[in-house]
């Protein structure tokens, strides 16, 4: 799926069925207002899933060797304190980072900053930092002004390559690549570009307690294949611009992988390995959102010969993984909503058969009836053909009958409530 990289409102609310379920709500409260609520905590405004690059995707060599890498990421929330996580979660030998900076960025897909706004990044007041293998540091707070849906640029200065590299591969994003320290640089002309992101985990903003983030995770839908480059138009980027134009203080970070799957490593982790990083290690959560299961399925179909008694162990499999990750949740105060599986008969990938399509409406029967969520998007409702309900609606297929097209991806953050992301959950035993 992913290894391919690339509605009206009111019309998807009628179609789409937002489940809440009562047991699990019994701990949730409305959040308090920010006007009335003292103090502040950092909060996640962006975020990108790590992963092991695979050879086409890693940087070269002499692109690390006393190099600049910039990097433009799209806030979610707004502040005046930002602070970045770096990483070196797959590396191998400790990552050294000579050099960082932060500044508000002229636009998605251009090397240009504001140079008004540049800061320099310290950690513990120096401006290079070693990260040891396996690890991810925060910088020191910087104060400058981000708006929210701003474009904020990193820019990041290399003495050497990585043991080994850590990276998001699917960012849809420009990043820009500079031989030297340039990372007090204005504008970098003619800056090589890939569209990768590298040793960059999370932007984080101080927010009023009543703030905090949803964090998506799950495979290429989320990851977004197929969206427009430097676009920001995935479905977490949609829903992020409503919470925005309603005034709901809440953060997305996507944490989608492109071939990712729930039970199985492929090009990155599987989900639940990654869970607690990806999902309950970032700063002010409080929703979690799950959509996975298409390459499970879908993989197993693909692979073996569909043999009755593998089909129903991965379905046992995908819905033990399903009530562990709400377990971890519940022990952390967070929310985490469930969402169905999207269709996928046509798929020129998968071939999927009609007992391939009986197991993803047997899995998201138990996804909206189980009573594991704290609420469920039905993302397949409001996708799916009406007159071929095991099909993406045409106008939300993206041609191959397994993405979304752009306005599927609209259609997906219109079929999210916002009443459910104005909740909060207590942590729960």
């Amino acid at each position: 799926m992913g290894s391919r990289q690339q509605g009206k409102r009111g019309t998807i609310a009628a179609a789409v069925a937002i489940i809440f379920t009562v047991g699990a709500l019994g701990g949730c409260a409305t959040a308090p207002g920010t006007a009335s609520d003292p103090g502040q905590h950092w909060v996640a405004s962006w975020g990108a899933a790590q992963m092991l690059p695979e050879t086409a995707n890693e940087l070269p060599a002499a692109d690390w060797r006393d190099a600049s890498i910039r990097q433009v990421v799209h806030l979610s929330l707004g502040g005046s304190q930002v602070r970045v996580r770096l990483s070196n979660a797959y590396g191998t030998a400790p990552l050294l980072v000579d050099a960082a900076s932060v500044a508000r960025a002229v636009a998605p897909g251009r090397a240009a900053i504001d140079a008004a706004t540049l800061q320099a990044l310290t950690f513990d007041g120096r401006s290079a930092v070693t990260i040891p293998a396996g690890a991810e540091y925060y910088s020191d707070p910087v104060s400058i002004e981000v708006p929210a849906g701003a474009d904020l640029a990193i820019s990041l200065h290399f003495t050497g390559e990585p043991a080994r590299q850590t990276s998001h591969s699917g960012a849809r994003a420009s990043s820009f690549l500079a031989a030297g320290n340039r990372t007090a640089d204005a504008d970098w002309p003619g800056a090589a570009t890939v569209t990768r992101w590298f040793a960059i985990a999370d932007v984080d903003v101080l927010a009023p307690r009543a703030a905090g983030a949803l964090v998506a995770i799950g495979d290429s839908i989320t990851d977004g294949y197929g969206v427009t480059t430097d676009g920001n138009d995935r479905w977490t980027d949609v829903l992020a611009a409503r919470l925005r134009r309603d005034n709901v203080p809440i953060g997305t970070v996507n944490a989608g992988i492109g071939g990712g799957r729930m039970l199985k490593d492929g090009l990155g982790p599987n989900l639940v390995s990654r869970f607690e990083r990806d999902v309950l290690g970032r700063a002010g959560v409080t929703h979690a959102l799950v959509l996975i299961g298409v390459n499970d399925l879908g993989n197993l179909h693909r692979n073996t010969p569909d043999l009755p008694a593998d089909r129903r162990q991965l379905l046992a499999d995908l819905r033990l993984a399903h009530r562990q990750l709400a377990s971890r949740a519940r022990a952390r105060g967070v929310c985490l909503i469930g969402a169905t599986v999207t269709p996928y008969v046509g798929s020129d990938y998968y071939h999927p058969e009609p007992a391939n399509e009986a197991d993803r409406q047997e899995l998201n029967a138990w996804i909206r009836e189980a009573g594991v969520f704290d609420a469920v998007v039905d993302f397949d409702a409001a996708l799916r053909d009406p007159a071929q309900p095991q099909r993406l609606a045409p106008q939300y297929d993206s041609g191959d009958h397994l993405h979304p097209s752009l306005a599927g991806y609209r259609a997906m953050a219109d079929a999210v409530p916002l009443e459910m992301l104005r909740r909060r959950c207590r942590s729960r035993p």
